[in-house]
Order: structure tokens, then sequence, then C-alpha cells
């Protein structure tokens, strides 16, 4: 195991651990609808979002503590989405990573549910956090609540919706790659540079760090939909091309938007040189997103 793998399997080990300690256990009543939250969050993810979170708090010369917080509130925030997104009534998917979707295992009610309260648990959590002195104390609530809202995450889901079997424009597919994915990248160093006392110039930094990095992840997750397997990805593969989604792929085409994806980590990465902590782990994990394979 290298370094870069020691260092994505530690932060994932820390933010698994604190997970596990806040989400009430499966036996705590409602036992069905902790059972079906627990499952979703311990599905296997890579929590990619709340490792930038923890990185970004360092890169300003914050304390990781200071944001493990608002980093597990964005790993059930973005649980939250994917359980909704799979639901019938949106994209109808029955595998998330290698398993039966929420709605699968537990029933649409219980998913729905689950969700729901996964959501409430994240402002739970990032409503306990108070912002240092250069921001009012509730802005982590307040970045949230923006990327999450009517036009962040949810502007994009609609518009992802809406667009199926339609042919859209490239300024469509990139408004709804902002919104749906990179939003939330985008967030996740904004608020672990805001935990960490940024100042003005530092948190833009971040911000252009982060919104490059979550569409280069989310074109190279178009591009995995076309090109992977379903074993690799633990879920169906062909699925935007079947739905007739536009994507970068659909659009440009592989080679091109593998293009695109390289000029946005370039961005991202130009980013980073005027932050005064240590920027190695921003750098490893853009790397990884545009690298990787699942």
């Amino acid at each position: 195991m290298n370094h870069e793998e020691k260092y994505f399997k530690h932060k994932k080990a820390v933010v698994d651990q604190a997970l596990d300690d806040y989400i009430p256990n499966a036996e705590t009543r409602p036992q069905r609808l902790h059972q079906a939250m627990r499952y979703s969050v311990f599905a296997g993810g890579k929590r990619i979002r709340a490792m930038i979170c923890l990185a970004a708090v360092e890169a300003v010369g914050g304390n990781e503590r200071s944001a493990l917080l608002p980093a597990m509130a964005l790993e059930v925030f973005h649980t939250y989405t994917l359980i909704h997104d799979d639901l019938p009534a949106m994209d109808d998917d029955d595998l998330r990573r290698g398993q039966p979707t929420c709605h699968k295992a537990f029933g649409e009610a219980n998913a729905i549910l689950a969700g729901d309260a996964l959501l409430t648990m994240a402002f739970e959590w990032v409503g306990a956090c108070y912002a240092p002195p250069l921001y009012p104390p509730n802005q982590l609530s307040i970045e949230l609540a923006k990327a999450g809202g009517s036009q962040g995450v949810i502007a994009g889901q609609v518009e992802d919706m809406a667009s199926e079997g339609k042919e859209s424009t490239l300024e469509q597919v990139e408004y709804i790659h902002g919104k749906k994915t990179a939003v939330l990248f985008r967030v996740a160093c904004r608020m672990g540079g805001i935990a960490g006392g940024a100042n003005h110039k530092e948190l833009e930094a971040l911000s252009k760090y982060g919104n490059g990095v979550g569409l280069a992840f989310q074109i190279a997750d178009d591009i995995l939909n076309e090109t992977g397997t379903e074993e690799a990805l633990g879920k169906a593969v062909g699925s935007d091309r079947e739905k007739n989604k536009s994507t970068y792929v659909t659009l440009l085409g592989l080679d091109e938007a593998a293009s695109r994806a390289q000029e946005s980590i370039d961005q991202a990465l130009a980013a980073l040189k005027v932050l005064p902590g240590p920027i190695e782990p921003l750098k490893k994990i853009a790397h990884f997103c545009m690298s990787r394979s699942s």
C-alpha cells in the first residue's frame, strides 16, 4: 500500500468511526428506520467530500477536529441525496455501490423517511458548529443550506430529470453537473475553510478548487458510466445512454470529455497556490477524482 492509499484509508476510517459513533445504532427505536439509515451510510462510500472538508481546514492552517462534524454532515447529506435519487420516481435504480438500493432493501416509504432523517441529521450536526469570528456564527449551516437547496443540489436533480429524452446544450449539461455534483465539492471546501478561519481570498481559492474537482469527478462518472463495468462500479452501466441523458460524453465524445475533466483539475490545482497550509492532501484527492475506476 503506497502513501496515497494509506492516506485515503486512514481518513475514511476516521470519518467512518465518527459516523458510527453519532448515528443511532440499529437497535434504537424505530429500529427499521435506523437500520435503513445505517445501511445506506455504511454501504461503502469513499468519503471524498468529507476528506475534502478535512483537507481544506488543514490547508488554511486550521485543526482537523474543527471540521469533523461538518465533514460528517456532508456525508449524511450526500447519502440522503443518493437514497432519493435512486427512488422509482427519480432514477429508479436497483443497485448502489454493489448492493440493493435503500428502497429495494427497505421499501419506498422507509427509504424516503431514511433520506429525510439523514437530511435533518446533517443540519442538526452542522447547526452545533460555530464559525470563527470572521464569519457569522451560523455560517456553516447557511453554506450547506445554499448548496443543498433549490439553487443547488435540488436544482441539478430537477434539471437532470427534465432533460431525459431531450437534446440538451453544453450549457445545460454544465448547469446540471455544477448544481448536482460540483456544488457539494465546493461547499465541502468552503465549510472546511470556514471552520479553519480562512480569509476571503483563501475561501475563494478553495471554492475554485472544489468546483473544478467536482466537475471533473462528474465527468469521470459520465465516462465510467459509458466504459466501466457493473462489477467495478457497483451499479448499472450504460444507464445514461439508455435514459437518453445528455452528458459531456454524449455531447463531446470520450476524448474531449476527458480533456475537459483534465482542464478542470488543472484549474483546481492552480487555485491552491495561495493557501498557507499543506495542500498535498487536496492534490491527492484531485488526482484520485480524475483517475478513479469506480
